[in-house]
């Protein structure tokens, strides 16, 4: 029996809307920037439930915009993305990646975490809103296949194009894999911004043995590396950890045993919470360089700024409280808010939307060979988000 096959078989032997989506989306191999075929196939799904659905493909990258228009009122988000990292080790995966397994219990697949599960319950959740005649406003569905990725021509030009419609979202929710053991136990609601950045420090090369001739550059770095490391950013808040500082890469050059090094380069990655910006990040680390030794370069890239949901005006019903509810009205559990982790693409959909959230599945096993996600844990996002979708827009 071939993998197409067997997870033709699969899908047919479940009953629930949410897992058979799981796996037809696990099915798909969209490895970053493809989609791998997916997009086609959610646009077929999200068409049939009455959807008008647009693609915006910028540099290999698609992104989808789906809305569903029920008349006047909120407009909600769903926000997300197809594209996975690549598989890892095939050997030590326990089902071929994208077979879209299920095993005692478990949906084993590259991307069942994240997020296509997520994605996958929100779908299932989505047609039971479109039936709803108890909802207005609009519902939109925001795909990407650029998240894993560099970002740039994704969520990103998702954002460009809706603004320049004059569209905001009153409620937008990222399908991120934010749980720690039960979906609906951790909830985030902003996260800490990153920048990246390049050193070179230049000294001047010489005999070891006459080291009064030269400036290593290694030690000159070695002193900027401690200073660096020794910074008291003082920016920690109740719902921030504060700013860390983290070398990444050190080089210093052909090696030679009698030689004093030249020049040295390293790479940092500074993440920072909203009370500091990117500008005095790199004016500190300019100031540690400088005092230290003046022959250096600095590059800062792969800016990604911080965000937080703020409170809301009168007329809105607060996103956050209304997930906590969500999650207490169907699966018992009092949820925990969270902006620890990495960067998502909550940063560009704050600036059209001042309520975001990231609300997903358990992530214990994201970006590992034999990424898994329990099936109840998929059905029990779908029940969520069905909750949550019907609460933030009934009549």
């Amino acid at each position: 029996m071939n993998k197409n096959n067997y997870v033709e078989e699969v899908f047919v032997a479940r009953e629930t809307d949410a897992i058979c989506y799981a796996q037809r989306l696990v099915a798909f191999e969209s490895v970053t920037p493809s989609d791998g075929g997916s997009h086609q196939w959610l646009r077929e799904r999200l068409e049939a439930m009455g959807a008008s659905v647009e693609e915006c493909n910028r540099n290999g990258v698609s992104n989808l915009i789906a809305c569903i228009d029920k008349g006047e009122g909120m407009n909600l988000a769903f926000c997300g993305h197809t594209d996975v990292v690549p598989a890892g080790n095939m050997q030590k995966w326990s089902f071929a990646p994208f077979s879209a397994t299920l095993h005692n219990g478990y949906l084993y697949g590259r991307g069942v975490a994240d997020m296509k599960g997520a994605i996958a319950a929100a779908l299932d959740a989505l047609a039971y809103w479109a039936e709803d005649d108890a909802v207005t406003g609009k519902f939109w569905m925001l795909i990407t296949s650029d998240e894993e990725g560099e970002a740039e021509f994704g969520s990103r030009e998702i954002i460009n194009l809706l603004r320049s419609r004059g569209v905001t979202l009153d409620y937008c929710i990222v399908g991120e894999p934010t749980a720690d053991r039960y979906s609906g136990d951790l909830i985030k609601i902003g996260r800490r911004g990153s920048v990246s950045m390049d050193i070179d420090l230049y000294g001047k090369s010489g005999h070891v043995a006459y080291p009064e001739q030269g400036v290593n550059a290694v030690h000159k770095m070695s002193q900027v590396v401690a200073q660096l490391a020794a910074i008291d950013w003082q920016d920690e808040t109740a719902e921030f950890n504060g700013t860390s500082l983290q070398v990444t890469y050190i080089n210093s050059g052909c090696w030679t045993d009698n030689v004093i090094p030249e020049k040295t380069s390293i790479s940092l990655n500074v993440r920072y919470a909203p009370t500091t910006d990117e500008a005095l990040i790199t004016e500190k680390v300019t100031q540690v360089i400088r005092e230290i030794w003046p022959h250096f370069e600095l590059k800062s890239y792969r800016s990604c700024v911080p965000y937080h949901s703020v409170s809301v005006p009168l007329q809105h019903r607060s996103l956050i409280g209304a997930a906590a509810e969500s999650i207490r009205e169907t699966v018992g559990i009092e949820c925990q808010y969270s902006t620890s982790g990495g960067t998502s693409d909550g940063r560009f959909f704050q600036e059209i939307s001042h309520q975001v959230i990231e609300l997903g599945l358990p992530n214990k096993t994201i970006h590992q060979e034999n990424e898994r996600v329990a099936v109840t844990e998929i059905e029990n996002l779908a029940k969520i988000y069905k909750q949550l979708f019907s609460k933030l827009t009934h009549i």
